[in-house]
């Protein structure tokens, strides 16, 4: 789902508190309306927009009384800093997924003990339970200080360059330094920028004394290369 889309759905409180109380169990219409003491009807708009996002549906009883649940799990995530703002969405992942050299930055450590099955008993869903509790609040606090460290770093690269340079990238181009030859073609390509404008970050780079420029190479391309 769009992330726009998401922000504005959920910039509703009564929305909010509606996906809060159905987090508790699913209600119907009645049970909603006494809890954020507003009318049905405007209970019923806010179902309709969540349940036309797919992040609620209903079935019905019995008694033909329409009850309402969350149907999918996702992630929202929003950024705000003075170098960029930014949202993003995500599904989990299926409990399948091997995570087996996908993230070479991070280790996570899976004990030894029994896989988590049909027959499992409670006591290990438990502990399987917290222990999962543990590493999200851990990558919660690993996501903090990565941020802290990459507004940092653009920091400092404000503080060679002026305020009024694009940091991020600025700091991309110089990523893209070693992963290529240094040519502005090659850096331009790994960015997913224009040739020009990256030939015009680079030479403003040496101009600071941040890169170096070597001129009159074999194949008579420049390159450029961090000092």
């Amino acid at each position: 789902m769009d992330s726009a889309v998401l922000l504005d759905l959920l910039g509703n409180e009564n929305r909010r508190r509606i996906l809060r109380l159905l987090a508790t169990k699913p209600c119907y219409v009645t049970e909603i309306s006494e809890y954020l003491d507003v009318s049905p009807k405007a209970v019923i708009d806010h179902l309709r927009k969540l349940e036309e996002a797919g992040l609620i549906e209903s079935t019905t009883d019995d008694q033909r009384r329409k009850y309402f649940r969350i149907t999918r799990s996702l992630r929202l995530e929003v950024s705000v800093s003075p170098y960029g703002f930014g949202a993003k969405s995500a599904y989990p992942a299926k409990s399948s997924l091997d995570m087996s050299g996908r993230c070479p930055h991070l280790s996570i450590e899976l004990p030894d003990g029994p896989s988590i099955g049909p027959t499992t008993d409670l006591a290990d869903l438990a502990d399987e339970f917290s222990r999962l509790q543990d590493l999200d609040r851990e990558l919660s606090l690993a996501q903090r200080w990565v941020q802290g460290r990459v507004e940092d770093i653009l920091s400092r690269i404000d503080d060679r360059l002026g305020t009024e340079a694009d940091s991020r990238f600025f700091a991309a181009v110089l990523a893209a330094l070693i992963e290529t030859n240094g040519t502005p073609a090659a850096v331009a390509d790994e960015v997913g920028a224009r040739e020009r404008t990256v030939a015009d970050a680079l030479s403003r780079l040496a101009d600071v004394g941040v890169v170096a420029h070597e001129t009159g190479s074999d194949d008579g391309h420049d390159r450029y290369r961090i000092r």
